[in-house]
């Protein structure tokens, strides 16, 4: 916050202190001489009597503008003042963080020391492994971990990079890039056309003949590389397979044909920066049980 609008909240706010003070003090009134005395005004026929604020109310009023002040001093909220202990919600964070750390740290390396077949079994374990998932992956791949447009499914059998246990705990530590280059310049809108036809009529679509003929000499000379001669992909470099149906930016004609012409980029952020190694073994094994 500048220093122009840390001045600003702080005057503001004293000012508004100084205020509820003077009212307070200033509408605190004996009792009137007259017990049936009004103050004039009359609503539906209803008069208001002119009676001071019960001293109780009062007091209640007081010493929450006390409270208050004394926590504005104590703690951050007028402008950039950090308060006389200063406090602050990430110095918190972190430190019930490291008080969480502390207690459940033992039960994830008894885990990180077993092998991630036997941690899939594990119901205690999945279950840890389950809640750090909605916690770190569910906002890309749901929270089935079924995935949806462009981020891969992960309750299958299915695998980009492989589906090992080896694999999973890679795809996840480094992350993943997946770069299908753009063909459009190359192929022209026939070429694109024309493979788009053969790499449907691999996964066993019903398509036009003569365009996909023509698309299997093009497929052959740049796409077989990756995808392989029969569509079956290589996780090696991410190359999903062709020929199982299985789509990742969908399965229509023009969908298939604008990853053709215009490429994909998909990435997986590497996540070990972010995560103990103890939580992505358990996080792999989650994974890796989804599917089996």
């Amino acid at each position: 916050m500048s220093s122009f609008w840390s001045w600003w909240v702080i005057i503001l706010t004293v000012v508004s202190f100084i205020a509820m003070f003077w009212l307070l003090f200033a509408n605190r009134t004996g009792a009137p001489a007259d017990p049936e005395q009004t103050t004039g005004h009359a609503a539906d026929g209803i008069e208001e009597y002119d009676n001071p604020l019960p001293y109780w109310w009062f007091l209640m009023f007081l010493i929450t503008l006390v409270f208050g002040v004394g926590y504005l001093i104590v703690y951050p909220g007028l402008g950039n003042f950090p308060g006389v202990l200063g406090w602050t919600q990430l110095d918190q964070w972190e430190r019930q963080v490291a008080k969480a750390e502390e207690r459940f740290s033992a039960i994830r390396y008894k885990y990180l020391a077993m092998p991630i077949e036997e941690v899939a079994q594990d119901p205690e374990a999945r279950k840890m492994g389950q809640r750090m998932f909605a916690n770190n992956c569910a906002q890309c791949h749901g929270a089935d971990a079924q995935g949806s447009y462009g981020f891969p499914n992960l309750a299958d059998n299915n695998w980009l990079w492989g589906g090992t246990p080896d694999a999973i705990k890679t795809s996840i530590a480094q992350g993943r890039i997946a770069a299908m280059p753009p063909w459009g310049e190359m192929l022209g809108e026939d070429g694109v056309r024309n493979v788009t036809a053969y790499v449907m009529r691999m996964s066993g679509r019903d398509v036009n003949d003569e365009h996909a003929d023509a698309g299997k000499a093009q497929y052959d000379m740049v796409c077989v590389a990756c995808h392989g001669a029969n569509g079956e992909g290589n996780p090696m470099f991410g190359a999903p397979p062709l020929s199982k149906g299985i789509w990742l930016y969908g399965g229509e004609a023009e969908q298939i044909a604008h990853s053709i012409r215009a490429g994909r980029n998909g990435v997986m952020p590497a996540q070990e920066e972010l995560l103990s190694e103890d939580k992505i073994h358990l996080i792999t094994a989650y994974v890796y049980g989804l599917s089996r």
